[in-house]
């Protein structure tokens, strides 16, 4: 089944679903990329901080998937911030991943108490202006980090990637990011399963919809327009995961799963860590 596209402001089009590979251990990386793969997977996201962009590339690289059928994004490790710096790393993260470009480059988090992501973003514009990355945004930047990126240089993030689940529904810097064109990406966005797949809301609407609670999310997440990628170790998920566009959630299902927001986060304040 093909996955829908979603248009960035720079034209070009990411698909709405992938499979994210925080947490998955180095050495099984590659044989979990595959399975996602395999199942029609074409988006994957990975990072520096992760320490899995080798297994990642291998299978890349043993898929026999053209490369322009792929969209693979990294993303800046924390001591990576600086103009040169953050340039150098995209080097080594290509070396690892076995590739001449990712698709899209992202500033893992803003670290504002450095005070240095905007000449860091300089840099960004530096490897999209060399092709080494096509697309380039953040992640876990808040409205205030956003603004100055608006004002300090010339390139608006074709991305922000988010902690955003049903407790956290990012209401305020959704509706920024739709007002200046950003696409919201999605990370945790089942929560990590933390008590969030037991809410009674989400259990009925399994039962509504024949399917599971982690589909329901992922299926509001799509309706939302947001760009997701679910982790998963287990081959069988991972193709539950993918099978979420074959139905459909009511606008008062949409709104009643909107109503489990929180504000609880399972990751780190964005302005602080680092």
């Amino acid at each position: 089944m093909a996955v829908p596209t979603i248009k960035l402001n720079d034209g070009r089009e990411i698909p709405q679903l992938g499979f994210g590979v925080f947490q998955i251990e180095p050495g099984h990386t590659a044989e979990k990329v595959q399975a996602a793969l395999d199942v029609g997977y074409r988006h994957i996201d990975t990072a520096q901080m992760y320490g899995n962009e080798e297994g990642v590339g291998k299978a890349i690289a043993g898929s026999g998937i053209p490369r322009d059928e792929l969209w693979i994004t990294t993303k800046l490790d924390n001591d990576g911030h600086g103009r040169d710096r953050a340039v150098q790393r995209l080097d080594e993260s290509l070396d690892r991943l076995g590739l001449d470009h990712v698709d899209l480059y992202l500033i893992h988090w803003p670290r504002p108490h450095d005070d240095r992501y905007v000449e860091t973003w300089q840099g960004f514009e530096d490897a999209r202006e060399s092709g080494r990355a096509r697309s380039i945004g953040v992640s876990n930047f808040q409205i205030p980090h956003l603004e100055r990126l608006a004002q300090e240089t010339s390139t608006r993030p074709a991305v922000n990637q988010i902690e955003f689940h049903p407790h956290l529904v990012q209401r305020e810097l959704r509706e920024y990011h739709k007002d200046h064109d950003i696409a919201t990406e999605a990370w945790s966005p089942i929560g990590q399963g933390k008590g969030l797949l037991d809410a009674p809301v989400l259990t009925e609407l399994a039962d509504k919809y024949g399917r599971s609670a982690a589909q329901v999310v992922l299926r509001w997440h799509i309706q939302l327009g947001n760009v997701v990628f679910p982790k998963s170790n287990n081959p069988d998920r991972i193709r539950e995961n993918f099978e979420i566009f074959d139905f459909s959630l009511s606008e008062d299902d949409i709104g009643a799963i909107e109503k489990l927001h929180t504000g609880r986060r399972v990751g780190p304040d964005p302005d602080t860590f680092g």
